[in-house]
This record gives C-alpha cells, structure tokens and sequence, in this order.
C-alpha cells in the first residue's frame, strides 16, 4: 500500500520574461490562424443560433461550439504559461457530479458560466489580433524598405504609401515609415505580452490564493487532528498510569500514618514502598513530557534527540543522520515525532527485527530546504492510515508543519515512511 498526504503551496514568478523572438513567432502563428479561426466561431455561432429552432439541431451546435472555445481556452492558458513561464493551474472542464441527461445540461451550465474560459478565450483573441496587427506591420516594413531603393532600378516614379505615386528620388524618405511599421510590430509585442499576463496572470494568482487557502486550512485541520489526539493521549496516560499509581502512593502513605505509633517497621516499609512508586510516577511524568516536546531538541538538536530515540527503542535502530546545522523548532519536533511514533508503531505491530532511519536536508528545487526522513523496518508490512491511530497522528502532526508523508507497506513488508517538513536553517 502507497499513499501520500501533501500540503505544500506553490509559488509565481515576481516578473515574467519578456522573450521577444519567441512572442514574435507566437504573435506571426495567431495572426495566421485567427484570420480563419476567429471567422469560423462566429459563423458556427450565428448558425446555432439560426438552427436552433430547426429540431433543436442549433443546439447541438452550440454544444459543440462551447466544446471548442474551451479546448481553445486551454490552449491559450498553457501557451502563455509556457511562454512567460507562470505556473497556472489549467483549464478543467467541470463535468457532472451525476449521471443523466439533466445533470449534463446543468454540468454545460456551469462550464458556460466559468469566467476563467471566457477570459483565456477573449486572451486568444486580442492575440490573433494582435499577431495579424504584427504581421500588417512588418509587411508594411519590408515593402517600403523595398520601395527605398527603387532609384536602383533607374525607375522614374514608385509606388508610396496607400497606392501614391512619388518621384525616385524621394524613395529613400521611405525608410522613415519603414521604421514606424517595425515600432508597430514591437509595440503588438509588448502589448500581448501586458494583456495576456494580465489576464492569465490574474487566475494565476487567483489560483495560487485559492491553494493557500487550501494548504492553510489543511494544515490547521492536521493541527487540531494532532491537538486532539495528543490530548486524548494524555488524558489516557493520565488516567491509567500516573493517576492510579499516585493514588496508591496516597493510599500507602495513610495506612503507613495509621502503623507508625502501633508497628513503626511496618510504617517504614510503606514508606519505602510509597517512595518507590513515587519515583515510579516520576519516571512515567517524565515519559509523558517527552511525548509532548522533547527538551533535548532545545538542549543538543535532532540528532542527539534521535540518538535517544534509538537507545531507547526496542528495535535494533540504524541510525543516519546528516545535517548542517539546527532548523525551525517546528519542523525539528514534526521530525522528532514522526521517528519517535514510528519506532513505537514498528515496535508494536510490525514483528521487526531492526529498523533503519536516514535524515538529509534536501533541497528538492523548494524555495526554501526541506528537512526529509525515510523510516524503514523489514517487517510484516500491511500498516495503513486509519483515523486515531499512530499513523494519524504522524499525518496530522506534518500536515500542520506544512509537509508530506509518503507510507509504502505492502502485504509481507517491509514498510518504508517517508516524511519531508519545510524548515529554515
């Protein structure tokens, strides 16, 4: 079994290249094309809506023709953001959630309402636009810099600008327009760069928001999930450890109080027993905040807590620890907890005979390092993810750090988890 549990927001670039040479071929392509595809939307438009009173076969058409502004839409998102390199999430289609031909009409309803669609399409057509605006611009160019040097050719007259005739000699005058046709094709190039960015921009960021959003309110549900489990842990380890051996303490210290005048020995002997299991419900308190934050992550780091971790286990550990340096308090106990549960869990339930822990920093092309540890036994496998349980609360605590688990124990073993925690050096 191979599951994985994420939370991790993504991130737009703070200014998009302005890659003129590769606009330009964008730009030359759309002029081409959009002089037959915009044409032939409009014309399957105007006839859906002409044939849709004849047997509703308009309708079909527009059904179609709604299908091919939406491959469109998404073909302009991944161009622009392949070109100017924005991570945007792309166009889906938002199918219906059931079965019948009134939830596929309802299903055609929302994806006629999607606002990103229309905007991508309305993108892909101030494109054309402007590549055909490009293309006029740079015929312009090349045709009057051909007109310049007609007094070449010993001609007479040339053709000017809008079919005029003008003397050779003033022919050369012609390279001033010329330059202008060129700052008109430069000009659609920083013009489609500024409208697409905008507007693909725009659910760009719009979709980075949405994510955080996601990613936050994940985080604070694993949060809660790891707060109440942990409570829950403690409330259990209160009541049937600590609680009923103080309880004996209290009870052994009475009837020692009642023996000391009539059987002072035997007042002495409860005593001892009393401070026997006081020491006892020490240790077990002590056990008890150890679960909660271990303070040798404060004292000596993660490595030195982990070593404790692996004298203390009752598996043979092989223990690989390779870091720089200490990290974020947060990401340092996500990892401390998820090992330390781990271990408890390989100890309990996976019959192992030795476990093997390796901890790296790695940077994985994050904007900041990920602190990344692999938890390996090789016994029985079959471990799953259920609510309340070990696992659970491994999940739970690196969703709230902002990192991810990965859980690979197939039937017959071995189980390997695999945790990364965002973290700052």
């Amino acid at each position: 079994m191979t599951s994985t549990l994420q939370a991790q927001p993504g991130a737009l670039p703070a200014r998009p290249p302005l890659r003129l040479g590769l606009t330009l071929l964008h730009l030359a392509a759309l002029g081409t094309l959009g002089v037959v595809v915009l044409p032939l939307v409009i014309a399957w438009f105007a006839a859906g809506v002409g044939l849709t009173f004849l047997l509703g076969f308009g309708l079909l058409m527009l059904t179609g023709l709604l299908y091919a502004i939406f491959g469109l839409a998404r073909f302009e998102i991944r161009r622009v953001s392949d070109l100017y390199g924005l991570r945007v999430a792309p166009l889906s289609w938002r199918p219906s959630q059931q079965p019948g031909f009134g939830a596929y009409v309802r299903s055609l309803g929302r994806n006629l309402a999607n606002g990103r669609m229309w905007a991508a399409f309305g993108s892909f057509a101030i494109s054309c636009f402007a590549g055909a605006t490009m293309l006029s611009g740079l015929e312009w160019m090349i045709r009057l810099c051909i007109t310049a040097f007609a007094p070449l050719t010993q001609a007479e007259t040339v053709i000017g600008p809008f079919g005029m005739d003008l003397p050779a000699s003033q022919a050369p005058w012609m390279l001033v327009l010329a330059l202008l046709g060129a700052a008109l094709a430069v000009a659609m190039i920083f013009m489609h760069r500024a409208v697409t960015v905008g507007i693909i921009g725009s659910t760009a960021r719009e979709t980075e928001l949405t994510e955080r959003v996601r990613t936050t309110a994940v985080q604070r549900e694993g949060a809660m999930r790891a707060a109440e489990l942990e409570r829950t842990r403690i409330e259990r380890d209160l009541h049937d450890g600590v609680q009923p051996r103080l309880v004996s303490v209290a009870m052994t210290l009475g009837l020692a109080h009642q023996q000391i005048d009539s059987d002072p020995e035997q007042a002495k002997a409860l005593v001892a027993e009393a401070h026997a299991s006081t020491k006892s419900a020490i240790t077990e308190l002590r056990q008890l905040t150890r679960g909660i934050y271990a303070s040798v992550l404060d004292d000596r780091g993660l490595d030195a807590a982990l070593s404790a971790i692996a004298g203390r286990s009752h598996i043979p550990v092989q223990l690989d620890v390779q870091l720089t340096g200490r990290y974020a308090r947060h990401a340092e106990a996500a990892v401390y907890f998820a090992i330390a549960e781990a271990l408890t869990n390989a100890a309990k339930h996976s019959r192992a005979s030795n476990c093997r822990v390796t901890v790296r920093e790695r940077a994985n092309g994050q904007a900041q390092p990920m602190l990344w540890a692999r938890i390996e036994d090789n016994g029985t496998g079959g471990a799953r993810i259920v609510p309340g349980g070990g696992l659970d609360g491994i999940s739970n605590r690196v969703l709230a750090a902002g990192g991810t688990i990965t859980l690979d124990s197939p039937q017959g073993g071995p189980t390997a988890l695999e945790v990364n925690v965002p973290c700052a050096s």
